[in-house]
């Protein structure tokens, strides 16, 4: 694996402009190379976009559907049918639409079973998927990794002042207390172990939580992520506040 490379940041003029700029990136970085593709996926409304940006032409016939495998960086723990549910989310946007065959499909279990359980089981499936136990700097885990911010500094479901911000062991944590619901969460080594980050912001209310993680010292979990590949900010003007 080559060293990380510099943060690089798109100003994009609006979300959907924005979705159709990711949705160009993610073809090429799909197609660029060959075997097993992975990506982790985002909730949220302007990674919503994207998705259904992808459902549509020219993704839809040109995406190597069939060699890309999906998985989820965080998800709330709700059954699968619930109008909360990230998987949901996806499937109804994205995966409905699209060739994509069921076994590349790789959801995070949220029934009959307690949080920590299921974290456990998510770690298990995702430890397959690399074919090992340990993590390696120069062999990434994920080619893609989609990220949201929210507008307390939250990415994934890694919260300000919670106590799975200092996981460095686990891939996968159970987060119980910082919401209503459960969440089920990367945490940042599993995060970190791609080639390529993304984050995707959108709208006037992330503008300030945008400033603030660029500024040098921040500590807001989004601001805590530095992968072992590239990472780029694409943000609409309203959130970079250049509109």
């Amino acid at each position: 694996m080559k060293p990380p490379d510099k943060v690089q940041l798109e100003i994009l003029h609006d979300p959907r402009v924005l979705a159709q700029r990711v949705a160009d990136w993610l073809l090429a970085a799909a197609i660029s190379e060959l075997g097993t593709f992975k990506i982790a996926l985002s909730g949220g409304s302007t990674p919503k976009l994207l998705y259904e940006c992808l459902a549509g032409t020219p993704y839809r016939d040109r995406f190597p559907w069939s060699r890309v495998h999906w998985f989820w960086g965080d998800e709330r723990f709700v059954p699968h049918d619930d109008a909360m549910s990230n998987y949901r989310m996806v499937h109804d946007a994205l995966f409905a639409h699209v060739p994509v065959p069921i076994a590349n499909i790789h959801p995070i279990a949220t029934e009959g079973l307690h949080p920590d359980k299921s974290a456990e089981q998510y770690e298990r499936t995702l430890k397959a998927a690399y074919g090992g136990e340990y993590l390696e700097p120069e062999r990434p885990l994920f080619d893609v990794t989609l990220l949201g911010l929210g507008e307390d500094g939250h990415t994934a479901s890694l919260f300000p002042e919670t106590t799975v911000l200092g996981e460095r062991h686990r891939w996968v944590a159970a987060d119980v207390g910082a919401k209503a619901e459960a969440r089920i969460t990367l945490t940042y080594p599993a995060i970190e172990s791609s080639r390529r980050v993304a984050f995707l912001v959108a709208g006037r209310g992330k503008r300030e939580v945008f400033a603030a993680v660029q500024r040098e010292g921040c500590t807001l979990p989004a601001a805590r992520v530095h992968p072992v590949g590239s990472l780029t900010w694409f943000v609409d003007r309203a959130a970079a506040g250049a509109e």
